[in-house]
């Protein structure tokens, strides 16, 4: 009778240790994991190591980012697919995204008459364009206090690869509100109150061949 009840008790004990230990690793399973995005509680993003990606995880995460893409015309579709073929790196929705940010930094680098940032996102006739005007403002003794409110939208209206040199043509529509003022700061033109509606149409490239991975607006243009 004593050996039944001593052996009760150490299943019991053992009983006990066992689900401490199982409800510990199920309470930390339920607690949600931060993606990449989230960062922690008053902290800085949390970085995670992404898993070796296999052909299906490829598959699977390339139909949902093909669908955030603008609908585009066979013609660019093929041409994006010739970027992706001479350029295993080009990712299309990526690109887009970049081009986003880079037609702000511009135009607010030109705004502000920073030629060292444009000469480092333009090519040298962009450039050149870009550098005459803002000598001519800084001549007249004008400044301009722009201000990009919004993207609202951004589309690829051509693309392709001849030779080494892949090119795309991204088509912006903007809101921004414009004020030109003189070398005493008195508005001479236009009102930050009011933004306009802008339209442009902008090509950037890269050569696919060059190991820097860095795409140049290489032209301008309105629509």
């Amino acid at each position: 009778m004593t050996e039944i009840v001593i052996l009760a008790m150490i299943a019991a004990f053992l009983g006990l240790r066992l689900y401490s230990v199982l409800g510990r690793r199920a309470e930390h399973e339920e607690e949600p994991i931060a993606s990449r995005f989230e960062g922690r509680p008053g902290g800085n993003p949390a970085p995670r190591l992404a898993r070796p990606a296999k052909a299906d995880d490829a598959a699977q995460s390339a139909a949902p980012r093909a669908r955030e893409l603008p609908a585009t015309p066979p013609a660019v579709e093929r041409g994006l697919r010739e970027i992706a073929s001479a350029d295993r790196r080009f990712d299309a929705f990526a690109f887009l995204d970049g081009a986003r940010g880079a037609y702000r930094m511009i135009l607010e680098a030109f705004w502000r008459g920073d030629k060292a940032e444009l000469r480092s996102l333009c090519d040298a006739d962009v450039y050149e364009s870009f550098a005459a005007a803002i000598d001519a403002r800084q001549a007249a003794g004008e400044t301009l206090d722009n201000r990009l409110v919004r993207i609202e939208d951004s589309s690829i209206l051509a693309a392709g690869v001849e030779g080494s040199l892949a090119r795309v043509t991204v088509r912006f529509r903007s809101d921004i509100a414009a004020v030109t003022r003189d070398a005493d700061g008195q508005v001479i033109a236009g009102s930050l109150d009011d933004a306009v509606e802008a339209t442009d149409v902008w090509t950037f490239s890269r050569d696919v061949a060059s190991a820097d991975p860095d795409w140049l607006l290489d032209e301008t243009d309105e629509a």
